[in-house]
């Protein structure tokens, strides 16, 4: 069984769906695929949620008007007979009752509205692929999905209950389920998260023990710096577990930042893909590393640095847990943390109840805090024991850097930089570490 996804722009109009199609039917043996909605779609579900709590009765009439159109019109353009697209449009209309009175239920769930894009582009695209020929079940996420904890999925949990799911209908050679949603431990509809389908599939993948997790998206696989802001970035053919789980948490957009955890102790290999250039190598996540020394690099924004300032208190026995026990209380966690005589910094990216944190450490000390800053993420398989890494630390040459974080990882060193200098230090590094090597090689 191999588990394949695709999101964003790979199911972003018709012309794209027809890619994915021609993929998974490319395809031999038994597939699970999972689909995210349609690009803009989770944002304007969320503008509808955000609409039904301000009571805009006039927007949330509007944009949903909007999906119902974007939708029909979908499957108006994919959809050949005339038969089937008057079936698959009124089972998408009935779907959408179903969004229709989730805006209405009290209490008011948003998670139940932002989920509805996967769900009806689900449907869309099984009946697209009945149409073609490529026979397919459609499965409802919900009823397997159950997560409570989104940073230690149950896989058992999940597993028992996709198998019974599969065991109860026909066997088939595709499935297609959704992306995003789960239940939670109240038995609530909730998410993994904005770009959680990543997530998803390996979750599914570890629960059905698949030989493969595949991840379409439209960008040949991990590159070695972000192409956004740097030029002549290149794809990586090979990366360790552990080398994408720091690159994808430090800021690497292509991959969510779980995604690696459900199937690393379980060996199964994660290919990056591009569904718009399918015959590219793209990435392939494994257990098995090809080099040593650095890979990649890639950036966090959204930073914000906190310095305690204590005298007389820092070297006492149990300060330090003192400060961390302020952090968990509030579900606050830390990204980097250094230690001087008198003082500790550390970063967080969650700032939603960085008052109440503040209020509670303003006892241990002087408080200082710094926002609007980007940590930068140097990652390669024992780069602290590779004599080139020395080269990334000319960048204090250049820049001010607030932060270093070496040694709490063999694969990653991270810098924090105001975020204004971001893509001028990431610009540096792949000069120092990559251009010399291309200009070696031509």
């Amino acid at each position: 069984m191999k588990v394949l996804k695709f999101g964003g722009t790979s199911v972003g109009s018709a012309e794209s769906i027809r890619n994915v199609r021609n993929i998974i039917a490319a395809q031999s043996g038994r597939k699970i695929v999972v689909v995210s909605a349609m690009s803009g779609v989770t944002n304007r579900l969320v503008e509808i949620s955000e609409a039904v709590r301000t009571g805009n009765t006039n927007s949330i009439d509007q944009l949903m008007l909007e999906l119902k159109l974007k939708h029909l019109q979908l499957i108006e353009e994919l959809l050949e007979s005339e038969k089937n697209k008057r079936a698959t449009e009124n089972l998408f209309l009935e779907l959408f009752c179903g969004l229709e009175e989730a805006i209405k239920e009290q209490p008011f769930n948003e998670a139940a509205v932002i989920t509805f894009g996967e769900t009806f582009l689900s449907l869309i695209f099984s009946e697209y692929l009945e149409e073609k020929g490529t026979s397919n079940t459609l499965l409802d996420a919900k009823e397997f999905m159950q997560v409570s904890n989104v940073e230690n999925p149950e896989i058992s949990t999940v597993s028992k209950l996709l198998k019974a799911v599969l065991q109860r209908e026909v066997t088939s050679e595709v499935y297609v389920t959704q992306g995003f949603v789960r239940i939670d431990r109240n038995k609530n509809i909730s998410t993994l998260k904005r770009g959680g389908s990543d997530y998803t599939a390996t979750i599914i993948g570890a629960a059905v023990n698949a030989s493969e997790v595949q991840i379409w998206t439209d960008i040949d696989g991990f590159h070695n710096n972000d192409p956004r802001f740097v030029e002549n970035t290149s794809a990586l053919t090979q990366l360790t577990f552990e080398e994408a789980a720091e690159l994808a948490y430090f800021g690497a957009k292509i991959l969510h930042p779980q995604t690696v955890s459900p199937v690393k102790e379980r060996n199964i290999p994660i290919f990056l893909k591009n569904t718009f250039t399918p015959e590219a190598i793209g990435t392939c996540i494994s257990d098995r590393y090809h080099s040593k020394g650095l890979k990649a690099i890639s950036a966090k924004d959204g930073i914000t640095a906190i310095k305690i300032k204590s005298n007389r208190m820092l070297m006492a026995h149990g300060f330090l847990k003192k400060i961390f026990d302020v952090f968990d209380k509030h579900e606050t966690a830390i990204d980097m943390i250094t230690t001087s005589e008198i003082a500790i910094s550390l970063t967080i990216d969650d700032t939603r109840n960085l008052d109440k944190i503040l209020y509670e450490l303003d006892e241990y000390g002087e408080i200082t805090v710094d926002a609007n800053h980007s940590i930068i993420c140097v990652v390669g398989e024992g780069l602290i024991d590779d004599k080139d890494t020395c080269k990334l630390f000319t960048l204090l040459n250049d820049l001010p850097v607030r932060m270093i974080s070496y040694g709490g990882s063999k694969n990653n060193i991270s810098l924090l930089v105001d975020t204004k200098n971001k893509v001028q230090a990431l610009q540096e590094l792949h000069q120092k570490f990559f251009e010399p090597k291309i200009l070696t090689e031509t």
